[in-house]
């Protein structure tokens, strides 16, 4: 999933104190990944178990209205009749039926038949009622309704595909009598787009000589706003404006009018604008407008807002849970977080992957209502009598054949002496005795069904593909599994993880590979020797990635000339990669030609790490230098293994991941620009997925004494710096790409992933290098001389704080971290945005840059990378191991990183104000906390969107040595507003009166 830096706009507070509908805040970031070893209850497994070993020979029902009677003409009849009377009828049973009780209540009511036609009609009768299918699997009945409110969506399919979004929430719920003003209550809706404050500095003019636009600077042209706008939409979290010229050049051939950049205020009617770097009026951000286009909009979780297709779906499930009974069964509610785990029941199409969810509030309260059905309807006492009449698509009640269980279950088909059920909690069907089938009583209609539906992305195209389903029953298959939810609505689209391993598997990638044809592959033989090898990437730990001549290369190359031609012919907008994320495969530009990539990590939703997956490189890019790969060549692409074989040199003394900067950089000058390279194969290690060689940079690989590694065993490479602890995960940098931007930018229109929280680390390449993450890289004696600041650098300008004390000195704040009350971490929220875009700019910038001797020195400020992501630290202390001691200043946590993982900070990246901000709680006496008061602290407000109310501010020299006294307000409840430190004063009384 995505690592710690995500991203986001300033945007509005989740908290109701800053006018915003607590139904949709989302300032809590994703919690940790579920424990690693969680195994499936007994009863689910035996349930699951014993569904999967039967061979679900289940019968297809007619998925439409026409199937569903005769294929048979029938009779001419009176459509207008006929329409008046079916609204007379939907007028008394104004809460719908089954339209297979349509016959016998027209039958009773006109003493004629209905006419079959009509009956094939029905759907086309908009005005008159409204059908829904039942099943969106296995249709077996259909309800009728009155006809619908005028409306634009139509309601989705219910009972086997229950979860839908969110309902609809009232744009304010702020009561008026609040005892906090928050300042975001007065934020105008853009302000975190185009501020009054962050005007952008007079532009210069262009001195470019092309001819003039063909239209009037002070207009845009009707169809270059299309174009633009069109843009926009496969941007939906923002594009920054210095990518337009070549984004619009590439989609749709002609070059963008050189005074749209310079007047970017002629774009405010489809799109707003924002300047996340006041200093720097090149970095505008664009993001298409909400109004533009109409419709409903969408909040951060991708639910659709002041969408009548939400109220209808609400209206048609209510409707569908009244059988038999007053009760409504309410629709299954995707989890809040991020990352949930599901169990997997089965998928015959990738695109409706049927699932359950895990956890509280879902197979927790499912399995106490099955404990007290099977209490209800239990045999050692007197049980309720078998339903006698069951009608297809009712709510029952069924004792399980396999064990005594008694679960919910939909009538799908009825028998002479069986019939088949649905299992809605449990998303299969089975055939059982009518003995079995009892009606189910009122209070078991208060739980949503928990049978549910996904799609996993990256696999539509191949959703029912033999290889594909196969691989997928093997790894998923009633197991437990993390999912990463990348758009919400009535079947989420998702990326499915197994955690289960100590490497995180990517099941949606793994599945993927399943299409590939292992006889493209570069053959691989021990004591074999290749000749014409090209070595197409060396690592910094002394890994080499290597291309064979194979058909699968000579495949590959052809395809991706086609797919040039093919590019150099289309003017359209549907290639560029909208939803980006990990394991996902596209195009991005490689020596000026278009290779496959494979995308390895996310930095927010614009900024990423890709895998050249051919060639071994990895690089940082931002989303709009990516492209979907062509429907025409997709298949074909898919089918051809990655060509760069992941090779280490054999017999020699210092293993991988030993290396000094020196070898690496021997070896690079030695094989990377030589293209009649040899090689001979001393062992295929399949564990590592890799392959131990004898290098040689010509064509004698007869005489071991001419290999590389014979030249570097009997060098002084290896024996330059005997204690060096070199990693294997230094980043291996780009020279070759035509043009990668050096900037980031923010994302989503929400802060509410902006904290940089911890999240699952889901992001390791199942191909190829893992070559990018942090390391213990450090030398003791470094070979040239270091460099060392001659003089302090310029710090960043401190935070702006409202005077302590005032009214209105409130602030939308995150705590990033929280020990105890007299030490915490705040970040301002309203500049939450800024930070993301710094740290996409960052990683960028950095991941491209070479390592350089570096004299670190205490109490300096550098760039340091942790993890996938670079910040801004403090150097508290040189240790003698190589590892530095930082502060992150941004985020107010200590880490330990290797020396080698440090870059001077460069003056673009001290504008921003340090986000970080000491503080202590107010209201309460200092004291030495104990443990368990600091877990209950945390508890209630590390990670957490709060409020604060200044009291104090005490300044000091450096920025990072302020420290503010500050109320904690939760005002996340609807009923009432937790004051944290009142909650801190009633723990320590009763811990003194305990004493």
């Amino acid at each position: 999933m995505r690592d710690g830096q995500s991203e986001g706009k300033t945007g509005s507070h989740p908290n109701k104190m800053s006018n915003q509908n607590t139904s949709n805040r989302k300032g809590n970031p994703p919690t940790e990944k579920s424990d690693k070893r969680m195994t499936l209850p007994s009863r689910f497994q035996k349930e699951v178990h014993a569904h999967l070993s039967r061979n679900s020979q289940q019968t297809s029902s007619p998925s439409n209205l026409n199937e569903n009677i005769g294929s048979g003409k029938g009779k001419p009849y009176n459509p207008q009749q006929v329409q008046g009377r079916i609204k007379e009828i939907l007028g008394k049973y104004s809460n719908g039926f089954w339209v297979s009780k349509l016959p016998q209540i027209y039958r009773e009511l006109y003493k004629q038949d209905l006419p079959t036609e009509a009956i094939k009609d029905l759907d086309t009768w908009t005005h008159i009622c409204t059908v829904e299918k039942t099943c969106s699997s296995n249709p077996s009945e259909l309800l009728l309704y009155p006809a619908k409110e005028p409306t634009t969506a139509s309601s989705p399919s219910l009972i086997l595909n229950p979860n839908s979004t969110a309902a609809p929430s009232p744009t304010s719920n702020t009561p008026t009598d609040k005892p906090l003003q928050s300042p975001a209550q007065q934020r105008p809706p853009n302000t975190h787009r185009t501020r009054s404050n962050s005007n952008p500095p007079q532009s210069p003019r262009s001195s470019s000589s092309s001819p003039s636009p063909p239209s009037s600077p002070a207009t845009l042209s009707p169809d270059l706003k299309l174009k633009l706008e069109e843009l926009l939409v496969k941007y939906s979290n923002g594009l920054w404006a210095h990518a337009l010229p070549k984004l619009f050049q590439d989609t749709y051939k002609t070059k963008l009018p050189g005074h749209v950049l310079e007047n970017l205020h002629l774009l405010s009617d489809f799109c707003t604008i924002d300047y996340p770097m006041p200093d720097n009026p090149k970095r505008a951000i664009l993001y298409r407008s909400s109004s533009a286009g109409g419709g409903g909009g969408e909040d951060e979780n991708c639910n659709r807002r002041n969408s009548s297709a939400s109220e209808e779906d609400m209206r048609v499930r209510q409707e569908l849970g009244r059988r038999l009974s007053n009760q409504a069964v309410p629709s299954l509610q995707i989890p809040k977080e991020e990352y949930p785990s599901i169990l997997v029941v089965e998928a015959t199409n990738t695109n409706g992957v049927i699932l359950r969810y895990i956890g509280e509030g879902y197979s927790q309260a499912q399995e106490s209502m099955e404990d007290e059905m099977r209490e209800f309807y239990g045999l050692d006492k007197s049980s309720p009598t078998p339903l006698a009449s069951p009608s297809s698509g009712q709510l029952v009640a069924v004792r399980a054949e396999e064990e005594e269980e008694i679960l919910r279950a939909q009538v799908c088909e009825v028998m002479t002496d069986k019939v088949k059920v649905y299992y809605v909690d449990h998303g299969f069907a089975e055939v059982i005795s009518k003995t079995k089938v009892f009606e189910l009583h009122e209070k078991f209609f208060k739980l949503p069904f928990q049978a549910t539906k996904c799609k996993l992305a990256g696999l539509e195209p191949f959703c029912q593909e033999p290889a594909v389903l196969k691989k997928f029953e093997t790894m998923a298959s009633g197991r437990i599994l993390l999912a990463e939810i990348l758009q919400r609505g009535q079947t989420p689209l998702v990326v499915l993880y197994d955690t289960s391993q100590d490497d995180d598997v990517n099941i949606n990638a793994a599945c993927m590979k399943a299409l590939q044809d292992k006889t493209l592959a570069s053959p691989l033989q021990v004591n074999s020797a290749y000749m014409n090898v090209t070595v197409s990437s060396v690592c910094s730990d002394g890994t080499i990635y290597c291309q064979l001549p194979s058909r699968g290369l000579a495949k590959l190359n052809e395809i991706l000339e086609n797919i040039e031609t093919y590019f150099h012919s289309q003017v359209t907008s549907e290639f560029l990669v909208s939803r980006p994320f990990c394991g996902k495969g596209c195009l991005a530009r490689y020596k000026g030609k278009w290779s496959r990539v494979e995308i390895t990590n996310l930095h927010g939703s614009r900024v990423l790490d890709i895998l050249f997956i051919d060639v071994g490189v990895q690089a940082s890019v931002e989303v709009f230098e990516l492209r979907e790969i062509p429907p025409p060549f997709l298949r074909d692409l898919m089918a051809i293994p990655p060509q760069a074989v992941k090779c280490c040199l054999a017999d020699l003394a210092v293993s991988v991941g030993s290396w000094t900067p020196d070898t690496v950089q021997w070896l690079r000058e030695k094989v990377l620009n030589t293209t009649d390279c040899s090689m001979k194969v001393a062992k295929v290690d399949e564990n590592k997925r890799c392959v131990y060689v004898h290098l040689f940079t010509d064509k004698n690989f007869h005489d071991p004494a001419r290999s590389l590694n014979h030249q570097m065993a009997q060098s002084d490479l290896f024996k330059q710096q005997p204690d060096v602890f070199l990693t294997s995960h230094s980043p291996v940098k780009i020279s070759t790409l035509t043009k990668t931007s050096s900037t980031s930018d923010s994302t989503n229109g929400s802060p509410t992933s902006t904290t940089v929280p911890a999240k699952p680390h889901l992001r390791r390449a199942l191909s190829g290098p893992r070559v990018g993450g942090g390391g213990n890289t450090t030398t003791t004696s470094p070979p040239e001389t270091p460099s060392s600041p001659s003089s302090p650098l310029q710090l960043p300008p401190l935070l702006e704080l409202p005077p302590a004390g005032n009214h209105g000195s409130n602030i939308d704040v995150y705590v990033s971290v929280a020990c105890h009350p007299g030490h915490f971490v705040l970040q301002p929220w309203r500049d939450m945005y800024k930070l993301v875009v710094l740290m996409g700019e960052m990683i960028l910038y950095y991941n491209k840059t070479d390592e350089k001797p570096l004299n670190i020195e205490k109490n300096q400020i550098y760039a340091a990378k942790v993890e996938n992501n670079w910040h801004r630290v403090l150097v508290k202390g040189v240790l003698t191991n190589g590892l530095v001691s930082v502060y992150e200043l941004d985020y107010g946590k200590h880490e330990l990183v290797s020396c080698t993982q440090l870059r001077p900070l460069i003056k673009e990246f001290r504008q921003l104000p340090f986000q970080g901000i000491t503080a202590q709680l107010a209201g309460v006496k200092p004291r030495q906390w104990s443990e368990e008061a600091s877990i209950v602290f945390r508890n209630h407000v590390e990670k957490k969107p709060l409020v604060a109310q200044l009291e104090a501010i005490q300044e000091a020299t450096n920025p990072w040595d302020r420290k503010l006294t500050v109320f904690l307000v939760d005002t996340s409840q609807e009923e009432r507003d937790i004051w944290v430190h009142d909650i801190m004063a009633e723990f320590a009384d009763e811990l003194t009166n305990e004493m």
